[in-house]
């Protein structure tokens, strides 16, 4: 059984050389071309110097060379530490500074290799390289920083279980070709999308970004039959004037989490005619949950994810104050499984704080589970607001503004109180400006308690996403702003 990436790789090539693999634009290449142009640039890292446990920094583009790259430095044996490649030129330049790479292969950093020179070597390398399976493969950064990042620390045997256990997990098989426009600088698209297919000894289609005019295009014109989404991508793509050929494409599956409610569930997969199965995973590990094959727990983030040959391998529990939480009552996901990260690079403080000495994971979520095992997120237990003694989770007030039809997005965050803990703000993108915000807030109203109901809102043309289309909180301001309306009475 591979346990490492090129392991995983080398035997899908062996299995279907002549097979097309890889897609992107209007370049294709198969098992054994791809493996070909991989080699050539793990020779070139060998060739400087370049061993087991070295850095290569590379900003990551979606683009074949970098897959490429990402993949030869598997079989290198250095450790590859992945950059979004529109970060600011002090981000980049902290992240230098953290790191301090053997070598940085980027067309954004002065100074650097430029990724079409790896392939320009005529010998390719040869083997599956010298890394084992608990070595570190991958640093992803969680966040970008003009100061210290904390850089995930993957393995390949984490990467190496994901490819083996998302072609189960989907239903997929060599037939299918998964599409991704998610960046190769996070864990989702080579994890799930890129050694997913090889997995399945599938296909893969690799587009430069996510863009919702031209995605069911793509997806027509690739023949794409599967692909991931993350943030507001289903929402972002729903907000598309409709078209009677939606429907009309080879998709038949979306991967998505955190599951959206039963009914807009049901509405997206009738408008787009597939099937939406969800679950949840992070960073420290692409093993999580999922719902289960055969199984529609709508609303819910399904049941802890195992490999399908090596049976239970993944353990999860939620723990409150300490303790095993009751069915139904919140508290914190917590993970064991053998794709938990091996910590934040050179940061034991912080490690210890999410990682215990008998490798559970505290996954930083709150949720419940009930009888059957089934998890249902609550929200981030940094993102809790604690307002009038009670404890709210901003994504429950989220989805409740969300279901107006006025709405296109929400953000919901602490502001600070006059009296004591805190208050609650809404910052609401309107599909028509002039949509009244009382309204909305008396939509939500229906759906609250009283204590969750945001005293303060506020229009916003857009919120800030991270690259991964997360809502960046935390660039939302918490102070008082004249735009914002107070609906106690004080503007």
């Amino acid at each position: 059984m591979p346990e490492t990436i090129p392991e995983l790789f080398d035997e899908a090539v062996a299995a279907a050389p002549d097979k097309v693999w890889l897609v992107a634009g209007d370049e294709s290449f198969t098992y054994a071309e791809a493996r070909e142009r991989i080699g050539r640039a793990a020779a070139a890292l060998v060739d400087a110097g370049l061993g087991p446990g070295d850095l290569v920094l590379a900003t990551m583009r979606s683009t074949p060379d970098y897959l490429f790259t990402w993949l030869a430095s598997a079989y290198a044996g250095t450790i590859l530490v992945t950059a979004n490649p529109r970060s600011a030129e002090a981000e980049l330049a902290g992240l230098l500074g953290q790191v301090r790479p053997r070598l940085v292969v980027s067309d954004a950093i002065e100074g650097a290799v430029a990724v079409e020179s790896l392939f320009e070597n005529e010998a390719a390398f040869e083997g599956r390289g010298p890394a084992g399976p608990d070595d570190a493969a991958v640093l992803i950064p969680t966040s970008g920083t003009t100061g210290r990042s904390k850089l995930v620390t993957q393995t390949h045997r984490a990467y190496a279980m994901a490819g083996e256990g998302f072609p189960w997990w989907m239903e997929l098989g060599p037939d299918d070709r998964l599409m991704t426009s998610l960046p190769l600088f996070h864990i989702n698209a080579p994890t799930y999308s890129m050694l997913g297919s090889v997995g399945a000894r599938a296909s893969l289609a690799l587009l430069p970004s996510f863009s919702a005019s031209t995605f069911l295009e793509s997806a027509r014109r690739h023949g794409a039959t599967e692909f991931n989404a993350i943030g507001a991508m289903l929402e972002i793509l729903m907000r598309q004037p409709e078209r009677p050929d939606d429907a009309e494409t080879p998709l038949r599956l979306c991967y998505t989490g955190p599951a959206p409610p039963k009914e807009r569930h049901l509405e997206i997969e009738r408008r787009f005619g597939l099937r939406i199965v969800c679950g949840y995973a992070m960073s420290e590990t692409p093993y999580g949950t999922i719902w289960a094959r055969g199984t529609r727990p709508y609303g819910t983030l399904g049941s802890i994810r195992q490999h399908p040959t090596l049976g239970v391998v993944n353990e999860g529990r939620v723990m409150h104050d300490g303790r095993p939480a009751a069915s139904g009552e919140v508290g914190e996901l917590e993970l064991r499984n053998p794709a938990v990260m091996k910590g934040y690079w050179d940061m034991p403080e912080e490690t210890a704080q999410v990682l215990s000495a008998d490798g559970w994971l505290r996954t930083g979520d709150l949720v419940t589970v009930d009888d059957e095992g089934i998890y249902t997120f609550v929200g981030r237990a940094k993102e809790v607001i604690r307002r009038r003694g009670e404890n709210v989770a901003p994504a429950e007030i989220e989805e409740a503004l969300a279901g107006h039809p006025a709405v296109f997005e929400a953000a919901v965050v602490g502001v600070p109180s006059e009296l004591s803990e805190e208050e609650i703000k809404a910052f609401v993108v309107l599909h028509d400006p002039d949509a009244d915000l009382a309204t909305v807030r008396e939509h939500a109203a229906g759906l609250l308690a009283p204590f969750k109901v945001p005293r303060y809102m506020e229009a916003a043309a857009e919120l800030p996403h991270t690259p991964t289309g997360r809502v960046a909180k935390h660039e939302l301001t918490r102070e008082r702003t004249p735009a914002e309306i107070d609906f106690e009475g004080r503007q």
